[in-house]
């Protein structure tokens, strides 16, 4: 992939909540670029805690499932704890197997979308964009941190007026230790609260990305469109239609010089979708699987599990945010689409019909059907060549959960 590209330039980063949450979520986890050494252990060491963490509550979650065999509804709520836990270990670990593309991702995107002089109408689509990456992931992120939060409140409240030997923590761990006394008591329940943290960060830090990543890919191609409409306006501010004859000669020939770049830009787009692509597509197929999964799961524990008002109040907000970060997910893979597929009802837009026969003119119209034809197959993400996601995926997912609860319920 070409790591710059002349139609960009340089500027001043804008503050954008939606990059500073995702930059903050992935440093956390351990995986984004660092400025020098010092950052660079410190990521190495947060991806290492990460790990840890990770495998620790697997295990912990596999005992519970271990000595809960006799209760199905017990069952069921570690089994939707563990194939979370498995998700998010899944996530990050195709993100280590891709780790330098998806960091040249990162790189790529700060010198050419996010550090880019636009003009005020390319602006306001970057603005919007932004808006649009900051609503939806502030929502999932309430969601996602309002889950790991109600784990922690439902065992404080449990917990109000009981001795030491009826104490109970967020998730048991069977070893012969005494967990229900001081200090042992609450050194391990902050313990577990700071690993639910992080974990509830790990969940949710790679699909805000991704959100951020397609939307921000979508706003390209939607300034390219409008470069590509304007295309006599980014040269000279002339009308071509009160132009003199051989001003018009001379606009083709620029026309078709600024069409060049506008057309080099949008081989770069789909380059890099196709990086996207091929660092996500294992993902995409991961996410899609267990959303159906995990909603039904969580469905079974709301409504017809015998639990607690505090677990209904867990997998309340997770059900809430396992469909939010199915449409956002969905959402933004869709917007990729509909605006790469936009480029050629874009370059018909154009005024070619303005520019004279002459050779200028004529390469220009071929170069247009070229661009035309290329823009009929759309940019998009697909799980591993199985299926394309749009939003078509997200009723197909939610179909798919509703058969797995009755299947279910009737167990």
């Amino acid at each position: 992939m070409r790591r710059y590209s002349k139609f960009a330039m340089s500027s001043k980063q804008s503050k954008d909540l939606s990059l500073i949450a995702t930059s903050f979520y992935m440093k956390v986890v351990g995986i984004w670029p660092a400025k020098d050494n010092d950052e660079k252990h410190r990521r190495n060491f947060a991806f290492i805690y990460t790990i840890w963490v990770l495998i620790f509550s697997v295990w912990v979650e596999s005992t519970q499932i271990y000595y809960e065999l006799g209760d199905f509804s017990e069952r069921i709520y570690t089994m939707n704890n563990l194939v979370t836990l498995l998700t998010v270990m899944f996530k990050i670990f195709i993100l280590f197997t891709h780790k330098q593309k998806f960091l040249e991702l990162i790189l790529y995107s700060k010198k050419n979308f996010w550090h880019s002089n636009y003009d005020p109408y390319e602006k306001t689509i970057v603005d919007n964009c932004k808006h649009i990456c900051t609503s939806l992931i502030c929502i999932f992120s309430f969601f996602a941190q309002g889950t790991a939060i109600s784990y922690a409140v439902g065992p404080i409240i449990a917990n109000i007026g009981k001795n030491d030997s009826d104490r109970i923590l967020p998730f048991t761990i069977y070893l012969d230790l005494p967990f229900t006394t001081t200090p042992f008591f609450e050194m391990t329940f902050v313990f577990q609260i700071v690993t639910l943290y992080h974990i509830g960060v790990g969940y949710l830090c790679l699909d805000n990305f991704l959100c951020v990543l397609n939307l921000h890919i979508a706003s390209q191609f939607r300034i390219l469109q409008y470069r590509m409409k304007n295309l006599n306006l980014m040269k000279d501010e002339t009308n071509l239609k009160e132009a003199s004859f051989e001003n018009s000669f001379h606009q083709a020939d620029k026309c078709l010089e600024a069409f060049k770049i506008y057309v080099k830009q949008h081989q770069e787009l789909i380059e890099y979708c196709n990086k996207v692509q091929e660092v996500f597509t294992a993902v995409v197929l991961g996410q899609v699987i267990i959303f159906s999964l995990l909603i039904c799961l969580d469905g079974y524990l709301v409504l017809l599990a015998d639990a607690s008002l505090g677990r209904r109040l867990i997998f309340t907000f997770h059900i809430t945010g396992c469909m939010c970060q199915l449409l956002m997910f969905t959402y933004s893979c869709d917007c990729l689409i509909q605006e790469s597929s936009q480029i050629a009802a874009a370059v018909y837009a154009a005024p070619w019909t303005q520019l004279p026969m002459n050779k200028d003119g004529s390469a220009l119209r071929k170069d247009l059907i070229l661009v035309m034809m290329r823009s009929r197959v759309p940019c998009c993400l697909n799980a591993s060549g199985f299926f394309v996601v749009s939003l078509e995926t997200y009723t197909t997912v939610l179909s798919t959960a509703v058969s797995y609860f009755t299947l279910l319920r009737e167990y």
